[in-house]
């Protein structure tokens, strides 16, 4: 009977042999420290499989977008006519998109602005200073009406929409100006007036008596005006008008 012979332990050498085919991360590691590690790796895997799937997930959802919204376009896109079916409809289709036609028509649409421009300059030599004044921006801007005019004159290049807004805001810039204007002459009528005294019973109504310390007054506060007024100052000294 043969008898097995019990396992001899191994020696220092052999010991160190096994341990030299292990990697080097494990060598120093302990077997519990070693499971570890190869749990968190398997942890790490599987989120990093997790994280794949997304990224297909929405790769491949962004690819049904892109398809789907090239699909639509070239729905949208106006069908070829069959040439049997109609075609007048055809033929005419096919010379509208022709490369020379499309350059002919922009090329019109280009004359078309040139001639609208022409005409603005000859109508109103200040148009392009005024367009570009934000004051009249603000002006259109405040108005949807005037907003629609300026869109049909700006898109569709139509001058009797350009001339309206040109037109009514030079308009009432110039009331405004006017009645500027006007309020600067009644200011000088009134400082005038309170530097005059009436001369009762003369019977002149334009004759009139200036106070000497009003005229020095005046001067001293408005030159301008006084200047203005000079001529007739000067007339009233030499007429003895001034007390």
């Amino acid at each position: 009977m043969l008898i097995d012979k019990e396992s001899e332990p191994l020696g220092e050498l052999e010991i160190e042999e096994a341990k030299s085919d292990l990697p080097e991360k494990y060598r120093a590691k302990s077997l519990e420290e070693v499971v570890r590690m190869h749990q968190e790796a398997e942890k790490l895997i599987g989120k990093q499989a997790q994280e794949v799937g997304e990224v297909r997930k929405l790769a491949d959802e962004l690819l049904k977008q892109n398809l789907g919204s090239k699909q639509q376009r070239i729905q949208e896109e106006e069908p070829e006519v069959d040439f049997f079916e109609n075609p007048q409809k055809a033929v005419q289709s096919t010379i509208d998109r022709h490369p020379d036609v499309v350059a002919a028509r922009q090329a019109g649409q280009d004359f078309k602005r040139m001639q609208i421009q022409q005409k603005l300059v000859q109508d109103h030599p200040d148009y392009s200073q005024v367009v570009n004044d934000s004051e009249f921006q603000n002006w259109v801007k405040s108005s949807p009406v005037r907003l629609g005019l300026y869109a049909k004159a700006d898109g569709e290049f139509d001058y009797d929409s350009a001339n309206e807004l040109l037109s009514t805001f030079k308009q009432l810039r110039g009331v405004k100006a006017k009645e500027s204007d006007q309020a600067s002459t009644a200011a000088r009528t009134k400082s005038m007036k309170a530097a005059q005294v009436d001369v009762g019973g003369s019977g002149e109504s334009s004759k009139r008596v200036y106070r000497r310390a009003d005229l020095i007054r005046l001067k001293m506060t408005d030159p301008g005006r006084y200047e203005t007024l000079s001529d007739e100052i000067m007339q009233a000294y030499s007429e003895g008008r001034v007390r």
